[in-house]
């Protein structure tokens, strides 16, 4: 009861602002108060430190540092096989699967279309059409930062301005096309296999969004789908690369088309995963 009254509550909150204070304060550089914040965060989520690469709490200057932590060398081995395709992220499956024509199911009884998603040309949207999908939940104990599932060339970047809805399971079972109204930074790739995209949605809470080509971009609820500049020395992307990370925590959807992968037995709702494990494999690529 108490869940669904969360729910539905969202569509009074000032979500925004909500998010807003909530950015000012992951960045207070006072130490009592920054120290006093990520220790409690830890206690409240019981966080796993054992991989983290800095000295908790002194060596994070602000709460959100310590949110979107680094971890050791080593601590996440990616797959190097040629034909395989990784996580890129710490999180848990929400759904994986099929495309049913340009429909991607988020929840039991709700399902979006691609060019929704993308909110590209008719084109790009059908790229995806019948492809398959995975869409990972990053819990807030979860490791923040997201990685590149596959090696590619990234093509385009879009900023997609939107709504602020939390992404946890119960709102996405319950507000129809969740990911579809959210903000989201969706990263075009060229691979072996053919086109792939990395799509991270905002949410509640997630005071920004940051990548090595954009920097940080804050969130806006309305405007133009923002064309990022790229760089082009670094648009060549490996396997497990950092791609970016979320400011606060949210979801990561990936598509690919058509015939390109085969997702391993056991990708399904509810099942965890580490970034750069072996979530399926991908067509054209050589072994």
């Amino acid at each position: 009861m108490m869940t669904r009254l969360f729910v539905y509550l969202q569509y009074l909150l000032p979500r925004y602002w909500i998010t807003s204070v909530i950015y000012r304060l992951a960045r207070i550089r006072q130490p009592a108060i920054k120290d006093f914040l990520i220790t409690g965060f830890m206690r409240l989520y019981a966080i796993d430190t054992a991989d983290v690469k800095r000295e908790i709490p002194q060596g994070f200057a602000t709460f959100n540092e310590f949110f979107v932590r680094e971890l050791r060398d080593g601590a996440r081995p990616v797959d190097t096989l040629q034909d395989t395709l990784v996580s890129p992220v710490d999180g848990t499956v929400s759904q994986a699967g099929a495309l049913l024509s340009d429909r991607i199911l988020q929840a039991k009884g709700h399902d979006y279309s691609l060019d929704e998603l993308l909110a590209a040309d008719l084109d790009t949207a059908q790229a995806f059409a019948d492809g398959s999908f995975a869409t990972i939940y990053l819990a807030p104990y979860n490791y923040h930062r997201v990685h590149a599932p596959i090696a590619g060339k990234l093509v385009a970047a879009h900023y997609v301005p939107g709504d602020l809805f939390s992404v946890n399971t119960a709102t996405a079972a319950t507000i129809p096309g969740l990911f579809r109204r959210n903000e989201r930074l969706i990263l075009h790739f060229r691979a072996a296999c053919g086109p792939v995209a990395v799509i991270l949605v905002g949410a509640l809470n997630v005071g920004s969004i940051t990548t090595p080509w954009s920097g940080e971009i804050r969130p806006r609820k309305s405007g133009i789908v923002e064309n990022l500049a790229l760089d082009g020395a670094s648009c060549d992307v490996g396997k497990g690369d950092l791609l970016g990370w979320f400011n606060m925590g949210s979801t990561v959807i990936v598509l690919l088309p058509r015939g390109a992968s085969t997702w391993r037995d056991g990708l399904r709702a509810g099942a965890g995963l580490r970034m750069g494990e072996t979530i399926g494999t991908v067509a054209g690529t050589g072994k």
